[in-house]
């Protein structure tokens, strides 16, 4: 019988995103990130991978026989007004073999007021996907600052078709957050849809992440927190779940 902090260990580990972005990421590196999707009998939720490395994830999951869902990202991380780029990178992604999409919102055109240009590259990318691939969509939190920005580009994204939303790139000075995580899960309430959230970013500990749980349960539920609806997006979270679950 697991322990309680065992327990959550696992929980966490179920909505894991488990992410290599780094620009020196190799084949080795994929297979090894591959190499980790599972502790015990859970699994992670997904990986997340450069558009490049999806086919070698793919290959790697068919070999052993795992089926785990690839998210590859677009518009990355720059979150660029480039619609026709944006689309073309997520058609290739997609045809690869990626199962989920995290798009970057162009969100700097949204702090200059321009709002058609974020939402129209979230409704082509949601035309693209359609219903068999998961559309996940970066706001980048930090960047927006504002509780009103947040406000905003979160409402851009659900109304365009919008899977999921997702605090952050981790590419920037200031990733998820507990606030921006409040706000979003609150429009994603006040919305009626069944968008789902992501926080990405900074996220290191196993007790770190339960705060992000227990927030989302707060608002939504805790029947609305599974994998279906709710991930963090990590790197490093995974060895503080197995340092826990190791009881070391």
């Amino acid at each position: 019988m697991p322990s309680e902090n065992q327990a959550q260990a696992l929980q966490v580990l179920s909505y894991v995103d488990l992410t290599s972005l780094n620009n020196d990421d190799d084949k080795a590196t994929i297979e090894s990130l591959c190499a980790k999707v599972t502790i015990g009998s859970q699994s992670v939720a997904a990986i997340c991978v450069f558009p490049e490395w999806v086919a070698t994830a793919q290959a790697y999951f068919e070999k052993h026989d795992l089926s785990i869902p690839i998210a590859t990202v677009t518009n990355f991380p720059d979150g660029s007004t480039n619609i026709e780029r944006t689309a073309a990178e997520t058609e290739r992604a997609i045809a690869a073999g990626a199962h989920e999409i995290d798009v970057v919102l162009p969100y700097r055109a949204l702090l200059n007021g321009d709002e058609s240009t974020p939402a129209e590259l979230v409704r082509e990318c949601k035309d693209i996907c359609g219903d068999e691939v998961t559309l996940k969509v970066i706001i980048e939190s930090g960047e927006l600052k504002t509780q009103d920005a947040i406000v905003a580009a979160s409402e851009i994204a659900i109304a365009n078709g919008a899977d999921f939303i997702k605090t952050s790139t981790g590419k920037v000075e200031t990733n998820a957050t507990l606030s921006a995580a409040q706000t979003m899960l609150g429009v994603i309430k006040a919305s009626g849809s069944d968008c789902g959230f992501k926080a990405a970013g900074g996220i290191r500990m196993v007790e770190e992440a339960m705060q992000y749980i227990n927030l989302a349960e707060e608002i939504l539920g805790k029947d609305w927190v599974t994998p279906e609806h709710f991930r963090i997006g990590a790197s490093s979270l995974l060895k503080d779940v197995q340092s826990i679950l190791d009881n070391r």
